[in-house]
Formats: structure tokens, C-alpha cells, sequence
């Protein structure tokens, strides 16, 4: 007589055939780490490949930028560069005078006629400059042909591998005294125009100069943010009736919103910094009534008059106050609900 084998299930398959992991005994118990709680070591373990990627740009970070913070005990002393061959050594041996250069910089009207100019420059770039490159991004973005929005982001970001000395002298072509726009209004009957060396319109040419230069960068990154956006989103919104406007106000804005929190912060954190370079080429032309900033401030009293301890106190001024306007703007981020340059 035939014996049928009953076939079993297939959880009672499985729970026969896995053995219970034994507790204690000579092989000891194992204990489970949770997940995502793995220690250093095995991390480290994990991602050295990586880290070793990393320490050579984390190396040059420690070399050029955190050393260098060192030197801002210069700030309180005389310091003489010549008292040693070994610039270290000078600092160490240089006399300490404390917080006197700091007096001395709130005390000279030199310095905050500086920060004056810095900050009329700042807000005019940020009102004019900043929306720039949204809006042209918008307009790229809003172009059906690829072969013409790629010609246009090339022309437009072109002018951003140029140097200031370049392009200050393409300004010159065309502003300066003898350039295009003055010799068409004497050919007419008119006044010559020179408005690179006009004190009144030297904020305006910076600015001008700034967004011909530097727009070009700002809408790359603006059109890497709404290539994220879903096509879906605008097929919805358009399905709902909503127009050209409507579907821009209410799905490519939303979607831009946080680079453009991240760039206003870090925008923010650069306020005190518009462009050493540009405006050093200029100072002279219009004088350094309208054209100081505190860059060129630390420069000229630094290298031109040798004091580098006023210098430094003034520069480190400068670093202290962007800290708190990073702060400052990365808090108001956060309450309008972006992440920002850090989270919370």
C-alpha cells in the first residue's frame, strides 16, 4: 500500500528549516546594531575610498583658508613685517596694542565713508543685479527652440570668463569720454558724454558693469533649478485652465524658490564684498569719495601705507559683520520655511 506524501506549506517549510538563533552558549550572542547607527569605524571603513577622494581639496582648504585666520592677531599690534626675515617670527615679536587700532577705525570718518559706499553699492546690486537673472532665466526657459535657447545662455554667459580689465575697457569703449555713445551726441549737436570718470553715476556703472559680466552665471544655475521641474506640473496647471502667468506664478516661482533663498543668503553673507578688482581699476577715475569700498580701504592703508595692523583691524571688522549678515539672512530663510545655507 502506497504511502502520499502530504506536501507541506510553505511557511511551515520555512519555519522548520531556519534554525533558531541559539543565545549564549560557546558561540556568545550577537547583537545587532540598529539601522543607521554603525559606528566610526565602520563608516570610516566603508567610505575611505571617498575621504581619501577629499583630502587633498580638504588640505588646501586648512592651508589657504583656516591657517591664514591666524594672522588676525595682527589687528592687535604694531605690526612691523621687517622686524624679521620670517614673517611668523615678526608677528610674534611685533608690540602688542590691543584694541587701539579698532579705536582708531571707529574714530576715522575715512572708514565709515567706506562702509557707506559698500552698502549703497550692495542694495543696488541686490535690487537691480539679483532679479536679472531670474527673469532671464524665465525668458530662456520660456524659448521652444533648443538651438536658440542654447545660442542664448552661450552669448549671454560668454562676458563671464572675461577679466575686469577687459571689460572695464569695453565700458570705456563706449562710455568714456572718447567713446561710441559720446562722439554720436557731438556728430548730433550735443554734449559729450563721459560717464566713467561721473562720481554721481559710478554706482550705476558698477552695477551695469556687474550684470553684463556676471548674469551669465546666475542663469545657469536658475535653469538647472526649473530642468527639475516636472512637465507634469505644468500639464495639470494647464489643464485647470491656467495661462502663461498663472502657470509661472504658481509652479516655476514655487520651484525657484529655494535657490533663490540659498543665493540671497549667500548673497547676504557677500554684501561687503563688491568687487575689489573692478572697483581698484576705478578708483582713480572718479576719486575715492564716491569709489571706496572696504576692500580698496584695507588695500590702500595695508599695502600702499604699510599699516598692517589698521588694516587688519578694519578687514577683520568686515569679516565679523558678513558673519552676522549670514546669520541674519539664513534666520529670515528659515522662517520663510527654506533651508538655506544650513538647516535648523
Amino acid at each position: 500500500m502506497s504511502h502520499s506524501t502530504v506536501p507541506r506549506s510553505r511557511t511551515e517549510a520555512d519555519t522548520t528549516e531556519k534554525a533558531p538563533v541559539a543565545s549564549g552558549g560557546a558561540t556568545g550572542t550577537r547583537h545587532n546594531r540598529p539601522k543607521g547607527k554603525l559606528s566610526w569605524r565602520l563608516r570610516f571603513r566603508r567610505d575611505r575610498v571617498l575621504l581619501l577622494m577629499t583630502l587633498p581639496a580638504v588640505l588646501l582648504i586648512l592651508v589657504f583658508n583656516y591657517l591664514p585666520i591666524l594672522g588676525n592677531i595682527v589687528a592687535f599690534e604694531d605690526y612691523d613685517p621687517y622686524a624679521s626675515d620670517n614673517g611668523i617670527v615678526s608677528m610674534l615679536h611685533s608690540p602688542w596694542v590691543g584694541l587701539e587700532n579698532f579705536q582708531q577705525i571707529f574714530a576715522d570718518s575715512a572708514f565709515w565713508s567706506a562702509v557707506q559706499n559698500t552698502l549703497v553699492l550692495f542694495f543696488l546690486q541686490l535690487i537691480l543685479f539679483f532679479p536679472i537673472p531670474i527673469l532671464l532665466a524665465l525668458l530662456i526657459n520660456s524659448v521652444v527652440r533648443p538651438r536658440v535657447r542654447a545660442l542664448s545662455q552661450a552669448i549671454l554667459y560668454l562676458p563671464h570668463f572675461f577679466s575686469w580689465v577687459l571689460v572695464i575697457a569695453v565700458f570705456q569703449q563706449l562710455l568714456g569720454g572718447a567713446g561710441l555713445f559720446s562722439q554720436l551726441l557731438r556728430q548730433h549737436g550735443f554734449d559729450g558724454l563721459d560717464v566713467m570718470t561721473d562720481p554721481n553715476t559710478f554706482k550705476f556703472l558698477v552695477t551695469a558693469q556687474s550684470v553684463w559680466k556676471d548674469a551669465g552665471w546666475g542663469i545657469i544655475v536658475f535653469l538647472a533649478a526649473l530642468s527639475s521641474v516636472s512637465p507634469d506640473l505644468y500639464e495639470a496647471a494647464a489643464m485647470d485652465g491656467a495661462g502663461r502667468w498663472r502657470r509661472m506664478w504658481h509652479v516655476t516661482l514655487p520651484a525657484l524658490r529655494p535657490v533663490i533663498a540659498l543665493l540671497l543668503v549667500l548673497r547676504v553673507g557677500d554684501a561687503l564684498t563688491v568687487g575689489f578688482e573692478q572697483i581698484l581699476l576705478q578708483r582713480d577715475a572718479v576719486g575715492p569719495g564716491a569709489a571706496e569700498v572696504l576692500d580698496t580701504f584695507v588695500w590702500w592703508n595695508g599695502v600702499r601705507n604699510q599699516d598692517f595692523g589698521y588694516a587688519a583691524a578694519a578687514g577683520l571688522v568686515k569679516g565679523v559683520i558678513s558673519l552676522g549678515l549670514v546669520l541674519a539672512a539664513n534666520k529670515v530663510a528659515h522662517l520663510m520655511g527654506e533651508q538655506g545655507v544650513y538647516k535648523k
